[in-house]
């Protein structure tokens, strides 16, 4: 069964004085693999300019734009549609640039700590892999209840676990480095979602991968305890969040920012 999934997202910045010089790292296009193709897909800006782009060590469509000085808000929209097919959260063989042995590294937001080696330690008994990875997901949620408001964006695994309580950011930050303990490649993965009768929402999603030797790249939505179905849009992927934000960038002048989003994801009747 495919399923098509109409997607339109909006993000604003505003500044309260005009900006000299503005960068943004975008990663907002999903990707073509194993159950998802892109049917079409826009990005556009208002306020600024596409100066490049290119596919980054991680296979993710890289967009980097430049915003007019002196502006005070710059608006950026991707949308497009995209076609899902339910193949239980397997992606399947590595299909980027980086070898497998990258995805064992840790991260400033992935190092270890007691809380990601005790998550590590009570799983690693468990026969089979796969297994192995589905209980470790479970304990996860178990243990770091979703909570919004409860943490922040520059958190890392180790923080929020000491937390006791994260968002879907926390949990895939979480399961990879707990994943990574257990010698399993990992990696954070930002895309979209569409929730059961709510088309619109707040922010993107996140989840994680890990790798099973004979199947490959398995998909884990920790927050939501299954693995990625019809519902589920990968954009990008990388080592931890950073790699994989949806904005980054930088900025020169006074003053503060203020951000807003506006995101839909809906069934296409097309």
């Amino acid at each position: 069964m495919t399923t098509s999934l109409q997607i339109r997202h909006a993000t604003t910045y505003r500044w309260d004085s005009p900006i000299s010089y503005a960068l943004q790292q975008l990663r907002l296009t999903p990707k073509n693999r194993s159950g998802q193709k892109v049917r079409e897909w826009s990005t556009w800006i208002d306020g600024g300019k596409v100066e490049v782009e290119f596919d980054d060590a991680h296979a993710n469509r890289t967009q980097l734009v430049s915003v007019e000085p002196g502006r005070q808000e710059v608006t950026i929209v991707a949308e497009g549609r995209v076609e899902i097919e339910d193949e239980n959260g397997i992606i399947g063989q590595q299909g980027g640039y980086m070898p497998l042995w990258m995805f064992l590294r840790p991260t400033d937001r992935t190092r270890r700590g007691p809380g990601t080696l005790a998550f590590a330690r009570e799983v690693r008994d468990t026969t089979g892999q796969l297994e192995q990875l589905h209980r470790l997901s479970a304990t996860i949620r178990e243990k770091i209840k979703y909570a919004t408001g409860t943490t922040e964006v520059t958190m890392t695994a180790e923080e929020a676990v000491q937390n006791g309580t994260g968002v879907c950011q926390d949990h895939a930050h979480i399961f990879v480095t707990a994943a990574r303990l257990l010698d399993r490649p990992a990696r954070y993965v930002s895309g979209y979602l569409k929730m059961d009768g709510v088309e619109r929402q707040d922010a993107t999603h996140a989840w994680a991968e890990a790798y099973v030797d004979g199947i490959g790249w398995v998909g884990f939505d920790i927050s939501n305890g299954i693995s990625p179905d019809e519902r589920y849009v990968r954009v990008a992927t990388g080592l931890d969040y950073s790699d994989a934000a949806p904005i980054s960038g930088i900025r020169r002048g006074a003053g503060t920012e203020s951000l807003s989003v506006e995101l839909t994801v809906s069934q296409s009747q097309q």
